[in-house]
């Protein structure tokens, strides 16, 4: 995977950023003229307010069910229909807004069935909402500048479209509390993340485990990582620590952390128990 150089040089870019705003606006002036918000179109489609405010601001792609949903719901007569083939174009040539160091990763997940996270720093990025994905990347010193912070929080954000897919993966994270007690953002951005995990956690494919601040035991004192299954494929894993990332093939090292996860996952509290800590934390806010 190698090491990741910054202030990074400019990548590659099309006309796909364009395409998926072009589309952004039109859904927003479809909705506009039925008269309805944000959240009833969402509410509607099956889709959160936040999604629907990423798809029409261009941050998001939309999946084609999505055009689909919404061309007959706003009365659009084929119009966004029409656009599904141009967009899966657009969406294949988006893959290389990942940095170098990252798409070979990218790659491997994009085809997972089964994702494992341990995370002590931030809420893993296929996690993570709009908002505070844009805080991580907008606090990386040396600084990014802001036409790439908004490339990075739009592919980020297209990652996340596996997670809706059928089938879609299975996930399993384990989150050290501070990461979810630490205010990246500020105080509405993480409202926002605490209420996001609440909604994944209560997916049948996601498992979201806390692991206590209090616990004396602690198998993953050595750092996150990540556990990464693909289709059809050994399990390889991938760690990430300042401007390092590895790629981790060798089938003894990815044993390892897998039987480390193992540990880690039963020192954790249960999934329910974890769900009740993090509602617990959304009230204190």
């Amino acid at each position: 995977m190698g090491r990741e150089r910054r202030p990074e040089p400019p990548e590659d870019t099309d006309g796909a950023a364009d395409f998926f705003r072009a589309i952004g606006k039109q859904v927003k002036l479809l909705r506009e003229r039925a008269g309805l918000t944000q959240k009833e179109l969402g509410d509607r489609l099956g889709y959160s307010e936040e999604q629907i405010s990423s798809v029409e601001r261009g941050r998001r792609t939309p999946q084609p069910e999505f055009l689909d949903s919404a061309d007959a719901l706003l009365g659009a007569d084929g119009l966004l229909t029409a656009t599904k083939e141009d967009l899966a174009k657009a969406k294949a040539k988006t893959r290389v807004r990942h940095p170098a160091w990252f798409r070979d990763y990218a790659r491997q997940e994009a085809d997972a069935v089964e994702l494992n996270y341990f995370s002590m720093v931030t809420v893993p990025g296929l996690l993570q909402t709009e908002e505070y994905a844009r805080a991580t990347f907008t606090a990386r010193q040396p600084l990014l500048d802001e036409k790439t912070i908004e490339e990075r929080v739009a592919a980020r954000l297209a990652r996340q479209e596996i997670l809706t897919r059928w089938p879609a993966p299975m996930v399993s994270a384990v989150l050290d509390e501070s990461v979810l007690r630490r205010s990246i953002g500020g105080r509405d951005v993480h409202q926002g993340q605490i209420e996001r995990l609440l909604h994944l956690g209560q997916l049948r494919s996601t498992t979201l485990q806390v692991l206590p601040m209090d616990c004396e035991d602690h198998a993953g004192i050595d750092g996150p990582f990540t556990l990464l299954t693909p289709k059809g494929r050994q399990q390889v894993a991938y760690v990430e620590v300042q401007s390092v990332s590895r790629l981790i093939t060798d089938p003894e090292e990815v044993r390892i952390l897998a039987a480390r996860y193992g540990s880690i996952r039963g020192q954790a509290l249960t999934p329910r128990e974890s769900l009740v800590r993090i509602e617990k934390m959304l009230g204190e806010e």
